[in-house]
């Protein structure tokens, strides 16, 4: 059954917007859903091209925002931003639509108003990764500094469990996503994918060239020095590694000659090295993970770690008749390299039109009409906490 939702007032809660990542391409289709509504945000640093791209009616923002030279520091104002996202007014709306990662899903809202959030994860700096962030605090004073740290997440972790106990319904951006929701607050919730544009990365008539490629901001978790590792050891293949960030130095001074830096491409260059490669080589450990999702609409196979939402976008070789990549199932150079092995040895195993129909899943279209559908729904029947997944089925 489809549902008009289109005079429905909806109000957006937003952690913050520092960049277009993968959390605002959320935001965007929720205005798109609702094009009358309003983002209600604790930081806005978008230039003007990327607020247009949003395409809101008008972004709310808090009183933090005008401090100054607050974009270099906003991250360690966690406490701080508690109290002011809760005093974002949001009571003329008929729906709250939190997108949230840390701190959107404690917005106050009345007893009649539903509030559905949208969860990316649960913070991982107050629950399961708190002592590997506490522990890669370095430099001067580094007791002190963990000692401040650990009492800020403390007070953090019980705010963040007070405040899910306001929200009407969650919705989570996968599987393990869902799981991890259940793990720190109890809750459960109904999966929808988020959006990935995959009209953009389309498949080419090109014939692919003989490298692998990797995209990321090059930042420690991301994990690129594991992949430039196995790519020393098989200095027989090519890597081109996309991408800028303070790991660069590092990864250059661990490189061989048969791995290449681009640095940072825009969005149509790194198109064009994604849709010519023969895989896509991807080692972090993400809750979702769009980039390898735009390599697969390439049609480009993916070679991946096996955990995490790369579990649920890539279907492995040997565990399905038609996959489009290769799990490797310890985050190391070893395991990278006997995955990249694997593929070479049934490289004639992988189409890309199946790779390409297999990212079609995952597109924009879909989670728009999978949030209509949620949310129309639960205007018509009403929102069920216990059981969020019997809406919309």
């Amino acid at each position: 059954m489809s549902y008009d939702v289109s005079g429905v007032d909806v109000g957006i809660v937003h952690d913050w917007l520092p960049l277009l990542g993968g959390a605002e391409k959320v935001v965007r289709q929720f205005v798109h859903v609702f094009p009358d509504s309003e983002i209600y945000t604790l930081f806005n640093f978008l230039n003007d091209e990327d607020e247009a791209f949003l395409n809101a009616k008008k972004i709310n923002v808090s009183k933090l925002n005008k401090l100054p030279f607050v974009e270099h520091y906003y991250r360690n104002m966690l406490l701080m931003c508690t109290r002011h996202i809760e005093q974002f007014d949001v009571s003329k709306h008929d729906i709250v639509l939190s997108s949230s990662a840390a701190l959107a899903k404690g917005v106050l809202t009345s007893v009649d108003q539903p509030h559905i959030s949208y969860i990316h994860s649960p913070a991982r700096y107050a629950w399961d990764l708190s002592h590997e962030y506490i522990n890669d605090i370095q430099g001067k004073f580094t007791f002190f500094k963990r000692a401040i740290a650990k009492e800020l997440i403390y007070r953090f972790r019980a705010w963040d469990a007070r405040s899910i106990n306001t929200v009407d319904t969650i919705l989570a951006n996968s599987n393990f996503i869902q799981r991890r929701i259940y793990k720190v607050y109890k809750r459960k919730s109904k999966v929808i994918y988020p959006p990935v544009n995959i009209d953009k990365f389309s498949l080419s008539t090109a014939t692919r060239e003989n490298y692998y490629v990797t995209a990321s901001r090059l930042v420690a978790y991301k994990k690129i020095d594991l992949i430039v590792k196995a790519f020393t050891k098989k200095q027989d293949q090519k890597l081109i590694v996309i991408g800028d960030g303070p790991e660069l130095a590092n990864l250059k001074r661990i490189a061989t000659p048969n791995i290449e830096f681009v640095g940072y491409q825009e969005l149509d260059d790194m198109i064009k090295i994604i849709q010519l490669a023969k895989a896509f080589v991807f080692a972090a450990f993400e809750d979702f993970g769009i980039l390898p999702v735009e390599a697969q609409a390439c049609g480009t196979p993916v070679i991946c770690f096996g955990f995490g939402g790369t579990s649920e976008t890539v279907k492995p070789l040997g565990q399905v008749d038609k996959p489009t990549g290769v799990w490797f199932i310890k985050q190391d150079a070893d395991h990278i390299l006997e995955a990249v092995d694997k593929f070479e040895k049934n490289i004639d195993q992988f189409s890309e039109i199946e790779c390409r129909k297999n990212a079609e899943f995952f597109g924009n279209q879909r989670f728009c009409n999978e949030i209509t559908d949620f949310i129309g729904h639960g205007m018509a029947n009403g929102f069920d906490t216990e059981n969020p997944n019997l809406l919309a089925d």
